[in-house]
């Protein structure tokens, strides 16, 4: 029992300590930081007045509002996208060829987020992929101003994203045995509500699994909405980087970086409350 559990405390450690260095010690940092606010006379005084900017600025809470909604859609339609993938992947085709397709599903994931952007920026401008191959089939006479839009910023976010969807998914729907489908068929039950009634109350942990993941990516996001996004693609945390980097101002950008947090774990907790869900139940 003593080796045991001294090899318990053993492998635990490690992962006490990175959690320790590089996220309690790095956000208890911040937070102080949120409540410090240089007077006129430079002098460093514990205050609200970093969170009260946030509140008496309109385009602060336009752009906190508007990243918090495409966050959400982009959420839905990684669910919408997937699911049929998911569903075809662990129900219909065969064990040796769901391991190779599932493989190839993981390519986005070793490429890496910049050099994907960039590719969808080649697929998006006026001479690109899409764009030309439109025009030489002659749907359209002239291109379509697809890139730096709201467009192309929930594409490329909901590209990079719905592979986290997918997993969680996948993992849920093979641990559901097919003979539930069966008997639900046999009894003459129609698709619709064996999936209504059978499939997605069973997937539930995995779907909302899926969901907080891709909103706390999208969310969080800075490199696809500020290549993809246009002028009027306002992005939260593109606020916090020019308070933290722009401007120089740490202290209102801890204020923002925190506000953000609040609002995601907000939001998870409400989608939560709403699946009926318990935390514990999903991470497993």
């Amino acid at each position: 029992m003593k080796k045991s559990n001294s090899t318990f405390y053993l492998l635990i450690t490690p992962v006490l300590l990175w959690l320790l260095a590089l996220i309690v010690i790095p956000h208890l940092d911040m937070l102080f930081r949120s409540f410090r606010f240089e007077t006129d006379d430079g002098l460093w005084v514990f205050s609200l007045n970093n969170y009260l900017a946030f509140f008496e600025d309109s385009i602060y809470w336009f752009t906190f509002v508007q990243t918090a909604l495409y966050s959400i859609g982009v959420t839905i339609l990684a669910f919408v996208v997937t699911f049929p993938v998911a569903f075809f992947l662990t129900k219909v085709v065969g064990k040796r060829y769901s391991s190779f397709m599932t493989l190839l599903l993981l390519i986005p994931i070793w490429i890496g987020e910049l050099v994907t952007v960039y590719g969808w920026m080649i697929l998006l401008r006026d001479n690109g992929v899409i764009n030309s191959f439109l025009l030489k089939i002659g749907v359209i006479d002239t291109p379509v101003e697809m890139l730096f839009t709201n467009f192309s910023m929930t594409i490329g976010l909901l590209y990079i994203s719905m592979l986290f969807m997918i997993v969680p998914m996948m993992s849920a729907l093979e641990s559901m045995d097919d003979s539930l489908i069966e008997a639900a068929s046999d009894l003459g039950a129609s698709k619709w509500t064996i999936f209504r009634q059978i499939v997605i109350p069973y997937t539930t942990p995995g779907i909302v699994s899926g969901g907080i993941i891709v909103f706390m990516l999208v969310i969080g996001d800075y490199v696809a909405p500020n290549i993809l996004g246009g002028k009027s693609s306002l992005w939260f945390t593109e606020q916090i980087y020019n308070k933290f980097l722009a401007t120089f101002n740490w202290s209102e950008g801890a204020a923002f970086g925190f506000l953000l947090l609040l609002l995601s774990s907000s939001i998870v907790w409400v989608a939560l409350k709403l699946s009926g869900q318990k935390l514990d139940k999903v991470g497993s």
